[in-house]
């Protein structure tokens, strides 16, 4: 029962807020809201195979589009999230059942299974658990940010994160180095509205 109950729960009520991750990284993109009814927008990107200029089809839509980013489906579970985030606050969901945080944020514990959970503002403090720098990404806009660092950290309140290191030289990185947050706007489209993103740098910036 188990298995059945698992399942059942990661099909129908896993909701993603992280759908911006490929927006940060560039190199991760299956985490999409349960509201979007159509394919990730970025299905080769993940594998570095897909260019700036390649066009894929649509199929809930007649001709070809161009590839862009993945950003998030903004719903009534996932607002407060990007709320917080565009007056610089991160936030990680907590469960009040066994205590324990998680993110990226679920209507459910990933622990327990518990549905009762509650949002709490994270201190924004975090350690560099591994990291990898991208030199080559075709993809807009990554293009014109490489070399940038995609990166792995933990949260001082213990769930990981994707995201990436921004302000510090390559030769500085290294595992546990203190970082803290910052946030990136991030626009959908050419002209479109934008979503603040968290991305991490050093700790007092102290280089």
């Amino acid at each position: 029962m188990s298995g059945v109950r698992s399942r059942s729960i990661t099909r129908e009520r896993n909701r993603a807020v992280t759908g911006w991750v490929s927006v940060q990284t560039g190199i991760h993109c299956e985490l999409i809201t349960r509201s979007r009814r159509r394919p990730p927008p970025v299905p080769l990107a993940c594998s570095g195979r897909t260019k700036s200029t390649d066009i894929l089809s649509d199929p809930l839509k007649e001709g070809p589009r161009p590839v862009t980013a993945a950003t998030p489906d903004i719903d009534d579970f996932t607002r407060p999230y990007w709320t917080a985030a565009a007056s610089g606050t991160l936030l990680v969901r907590r469960c009040r059942a066994c205590g324990r945080a998680h993110h990226y944020p679920r209507e459910f514990c990933p622990y327990c299974w518990s549905e009762d959970g509650e949002w709490e503002p994270a201190t924004g403090r975090a350690t560099l658990y591994t990291w990898s720098v991208v030199h080559r990404n075709d993809l807009p806009p990554f293009d014109r940010r490489v070399p940038y660092v995609a990166a792995v950290v933990e949260l001082e309140e213990g769930p990981k994160l994707m995201t990436e290191v921004v302000e510090c030289p390559e030769g500085r990185l290294g595992v546990g180095m203190r970082l803290e947050v910052v946030f990136r706007e991030e626009a959908a489209e050419p002209g479109g509205g934008g979503v603040a993103v968290p991305v991490f740098r050093p700790a007092g910036r102290s280089l």
